[in-house]
């Protein structure tokens, strides 16, 4: 049985919250103050996922690079897989705010979007 303590970052309160789980069962959960801290544990504990911010190079820009992220959080085991395959695109200017850059990334039917406009040089 494996036993964690996470600090649920949903709300201001910061709960430590206690989770024992057994492969991909929770047995356990512990310390936390309202539902959303259940539920944000829940997912932590048992599929962890993050939004992924990066940069992806701009050919003929005002800038040479756009800022990005993906448009849901991504599975945490696959994070480097979706970086890899983020680092060899490369796009022509203009690129619009919101232009999606990736469709399905790491095939995680996850996008990747540019979160700023850059204009051709």
């Amino acid at each position: 049985m494996d036993k964690k303590q996470i600090t649920c970052i949903v709300c201001p309160i910061g709960c430590k919250i206690i989770v024992k789980t057994d492969g991909e069962k929770i047995n356990l959960i512990d310390g936390n103050k309202c539902k959303r801290g259940l539920d944000y544990v829940r997912s932590e504990a048992l599929d962890p996922r993050r939004v992924l911010t990066t940069s992806v190079l701009v050919k003929n820009g005002e800038w040479p690079l756009v800022s990005v992220k993906t448009t849901k959080p991504v599975p945490k085991k696959k994070i480097f897989v979706v970086l890899e395959e983020i680092k060899d695109i490369k796009v022509s200017a203009p690129v619009k705010i919101g232009q999606r850059i990736i469709k399905n990334v790491a095939e995680t039917n996850i996008d990747v979007v540019s979160t700023k406009s850059v204009k051709r040089k």
